[in-house]
């Protein structure tokens, strides 16, 4: 499944958000919190609260796709304390994260202005 998600441009949502909200909740957050090109087949990755689910919103060509998954046992290492609310990542990050690894010390997206609501 995870070389499914493979793209150039891959973007972490660092605050938690409300696992409720599906594909138009994540993309509305995406529209109004960042000026990231939602429609450009970007990876965008969301957690939840307790930081054992992660749900990646994309364009695939034909409309927005949603993946999730929910670890059995563990935690995913997401970034808590920096200040921006956006990270780039590569796609071996991506499969590092997505298999349990640590990627917290990663540089923040530094070319976009981000606010928070």
């Amino acid at each position: 499944m995870k070389r499914m998600l493979s793209t150039s441009d891959i973007y972490l949502y660092r605050e938690s958000v409300d696992f409720r909200k599906s594909i138009n909740g994540l993309a509305a957050i995406i529209e109004e919190e960042t000026d990231l090109p939602l429609g450009s087949g970007a990876l965008f990755l969301f957690i939840n609260k307790q930081r054992d689910k992660i749900k990646v919103l994309y364009w695939d060509k034909t409309g927005f796709a949603l993946w999730y998954k929910c670890l059995e046992k563990d935690k995913y290492k997401w970034p808590s304390k920096e200040k921006n609310s956006v990270f780039t990542l590569t796609q071996f990050e991506l499969d590092r994260l997505l298999s349990g690894f640590n990627i917290i010390g990663h540089k923040p997206v530094e070319i976009h202005d981000f606010t928070m609501t």
